[in-house]
């Protein structure tokens, strides 16, 4: 069952797998501005039951745990909010569509700045063309920063996701990024308590960033190299 699948995060240490949850690469594909345009799917891993995942970012056997956290002292306190979405995002309304966003959880994806930027496109989203522009964009943003929500019904406009984990990597930005959790599995704190629960989040994997357990885009500034 999906609530059964659960990522748990170790206190200082990896990311429990929990629940087999399948696994696999997926490639940040560019257009021909070197701008990210979609998704592509790679390589998918064998695992069984239950596993661990880097958290540090020096494991030798990545994306996997080989137990290096404990060698460096790696510091993985948990310093993001538990605020629900809807509290904290900023909604930008538009005339086809609106668009919520939150900031803080920006891993640095980039789908939002073709053609203008996302924010920008729905204002203009009385343009049939430029709303779906605005739509596959905000659908594309694997941390859920950016979420498009249907004029009419005021409902969110989601990807339909399995539960799944992809391990991403950024092709334009030449850096290895974050785990992205999809089709709304637990993230379980280190003392317990539990994250909102989404559709689309990312999880750090370089050991970086200063919104752990999240992605706040810290791979792409230190170069991130899954095989390093």
């Amino acid at each position: 069952m999906k609530d059964d699948k659960k990522v748990k995060i170790e206190k200082d240490g990896p990311y429990h797998i929990l629940g087999d949850i399948p696994l696999e690469k997926e490639f940040i594909v560019p257009d021909n501005n070197n701008e990210p345009l979609n998704w592509k799917k790679g390589e998918k891993y064998k695992t069984e039951g239950e596993y661990y995942l880097c958290r540090c970012g020096k494991s030798g056997n990545k994306p996997f745990c080989n137990g290096m956290h404990q060698k460096i002292g790696f510091d993985g306190t948990e310093t993001a909010s538990k605020e629900n979405y809807e509290k904290v995002a900023e909604k930008i309304s538009g005339p086809g569509m609106d668009l919520m966003d939150n900031p803080n959880l920006c891993a640095g994806a980039r789908f939002c700045h073709r053609q203008g930027g996302t924010w920008d496109l729905t204002k203009k989203s009385d343009n049939q063309k430029l709303k779906e522009v605005a739509i596959e964009e905000a659908c594309n943003c694997p941390s859920g920063r950016l979420v498009a929500i249907d004029k009419k019904s005021g409902k969110e406009i989601e990807p339909d996701f399995i539960p799944s984990i992809s391990i991403i990597e950024d092709i334009p930005a030449k850096v290895s990024g974050p785990l992205w959790v999809k089709g709304k599995i637990t993230i379980e704190s280190s003392n317990g308590s539990i994250y909102e629960n989404r559709n689309r989040q990312t999880v750090c994997r370089c050991g970086k960033s200063c919104n752990k357990p999240f992605c706040d885009g810290s791979h792409i500034e230190n170069n991130f190299n899954d095989k390093a």
